[in-house]
């Protein structure tokens, strides 16, 4: 057992040696290869430039526009939409008139309730003449009382009608003011069938934005009628995750674009951030007033905001083709021309800018690998482009040459 034991570790021992040397072998015929063609095989790569110049750190959103100012104009009583005023697109200003209610009804109950206050007046007026004749009476027996000319009995009857007439009065007067409230409150109800536009805090003009009911339509109180909106400034919309939520503060410029006006920015501010973010989207919402003079925004169009939060002067910039990863490390290939060799650096970015990036340290400048990278290794040999262009032209040859 311990010879088979002993013959099976040779023959382990062995077949190890064999393979190390076959790997020796490999090597060396690959150098004699490498040797005999002139060397490794150059890469052909592109290259770009470290720059110093200024970037920005500029986040885009996307969202959408809402109008500044939205409002409903419904009527506050119901009734038939006899006439309507106005239409999609028109533009209206503080108070104008743009419906009106069917009102008779209404002109029926104010000519009602002015009836009942006249006959109040004239209730008033009745009693008013009964409380004088009884004051009369009650005086003229307090002085036959004092006389002794009438019983103390007819005496407190006069002061009873007295009082009696006193109150009807006091009722009648009462009446008075219920009757005219209710003239008031008729009034008001009539007034409401001429429905206005009415806002507060501006007497800019706004605009009808959508129609709810055609002329003949049976409303309800509060059903509507047409929307309008101002439109000389409009909010934009957007929604910002948990990273950027601290970053924006109020009154931070935007630069906004929309498809619909392609090639024209528009500029506004943060006016509003949400004080929580939603859970279930992990976002806050945002608002930004835009002012719309022109009116070339309209809500609901889809947008992209840009917004600055830093920026940076002198940085040391590179093409953000020219990242790379090796083992793990985040880097670039510098390239040395005088030596056609790339050195592979690792590095720590900062702001990234569309195509490019900066370069927070180590401290580097001349050229770096921008595409062909992915073939290199630290300290492999490269092909620049005017190499790769001398090697593929051709030949001249000279008359001399060629005659002989």
């Amino acid at each position: 057992m311990d010879v088979m034991k002993r013959f099976l570790f040779t023959i382990i021992i062995l077949a190890g040696l064999g393979y190390v040397g076959w790997r020796v072998y490999k090597k060396a015929t690959q150098q004699e290869v490498n040797q005999s063609r002139g060397g490794p095989r150059a890469v052909p790569v592109e290259v770009g430039p470290v720059t110093r110049e200024k970037i920005r750190d500029i986040a885009e959103f996307t969202g959408t526009l809402a109008p500044k100012s939205y409002f409903l104009v419904a009527p506050k009583v119901p009734g038939r939409l006899e006439r309507l005023l106005v239409n999609i697109g028109d533009k209206v200003n503080k108070g104008d008139l743009v419906a009106i209610l069917d009102s008779d009804e209404y002109e029926q109950s104010v000519a009602q309730a002015t009836a009942e206050l006249e006959v109040s007046r004239a209730n008033l007026a009745e009693t008013s003449s009964a409380l004088e004749i009884a004051e009369r009476d009650y005086s003229r027996a307090r002085e036959l009382l004092e006389q002794k000319v009438m019983s103390e009995s007819n005496m407190e009857a006069a002061e009873a009608r007295f009082r009696a007439a006193q109150a009807k009065h006091e009722v009648a007067k009462a009446q008075i003011r219920q009757k005219e409230a209710a003239l008031k409150s008729a009034e008001v109800r009539l007034s409401y069938t001429r429905i206005h536009a009415m806002w507060e805090n501006s007497d800019q003009e706004r605009v009808i934005a959508e129609r709810f009911a055609d002329e003949g339509t049976m409303l309800r109180a509060n059903d509507p009628i047409v929307s309008v909106v101002d439109l000389s400034t409009v909010t934009g919309v957007i929604h910002v995750i948990e990273r950027d939520y601290l970053r924006i503060q109020l009154g931070q410029p935007a630069i906004v674009t929309t498809d619909a006006c392609e090639g024209t920015t528009f500029t506004g501010h943060i006016v509003r951030r949400a004080p929580i973010l939603k859970q279930e989207s992990q976002q806050a919402r945002v608002e930004i007033e835009i002012p719309n003079t022109e009116e070339l925004l309209a809500p609901g169009m889809f947008i992209r905001a840009y917004i600055q939060f830093t920026e940076h002067e002198n940085a040391v910039i590179v093409p953000i083709t020219a990242l790379a990863r090796r083992n793990g490390d985040q880097g670039v290939f510098l390239a040395d021309p005088d030596q056609s060799l790339a050195h592979f650096r690792p590095v720590t970015t900062g702001i990234i800018n569309g195509g490019r990036v900066e370069i927070l340290s180590p401290e580097i400048s001349g050229l770096v690998v921008t595409m062909g990278h992915h073939l290199l290794e630290d300290g492999s040999q490269i092909m620049l482009p005017e190499q790769q262009t001398s090697r593929r032209k051709p030949a001249v040859v000279s008359g001399e040459n060629k005659a002989r």
